[in-house]
């Protein structure tokens, strides 16, 4: 895991405190609406927090629900294989009911689908944590 650092510009320091802060709540906003992925907003905030505020890196990578997936994902360990088939269930319901329930336009459920099926792929070629680092 890499080690936080404070950006020696105290402006650029708290645009990236302040752009964490908006990352962390819309991944937090992610985990009520499927729609809006958690993941990718919980890696930004990592990455701001990094050089802005050691404290919240590392209250972020130490949360007892979501620290450990940021920290295997960090030191490129990649997703344990329960959390994927998690991610890919949530992320085919979701997508498929709303391309094919509630969106009525033909083209934007077909772009929703394909772009489910990338990001299944980026999901199902990440690495799985060993035995011995999934067990802390």
């Amino acid at each position: 895991m890499k080690t936080p650092y404070l950006h020696p510009n105290p402006i650029i320091r708290y645009a990236l405190f302040g752009l964490g802060w908006i990352s962390f709540v819309l991944g937090m906003i992610g985990l009520l609406l499927p729609v809006v992925p958690t993941s990718p907003f919980l890696l930004l905030s990592a990455a701001c927090f990094l050089r802005s505020s050691p404290r919240f890196y590392t209250w972020l990578t130490e949360h007892r629900w979501w620290g450990r997936y940021i920290r295997y994902f960090l030191n490129g360990e990649g997703i344990p294989r329960r959390i994927k088939v998690l991610i890919l269930s949530l992320l085919w319901i979701m997508i498929l009911s709303s391309a094919l329930l509630i969106v009525k336009i033909v083209w934007l459920s077909a772009t929703m689908i394909i772009i489910a099926g990338l990001v299944s792929v980026y999901i199902i070629r990440q690495p799985e944590p060993t035995k011995t680092s999934t067990s802390e």
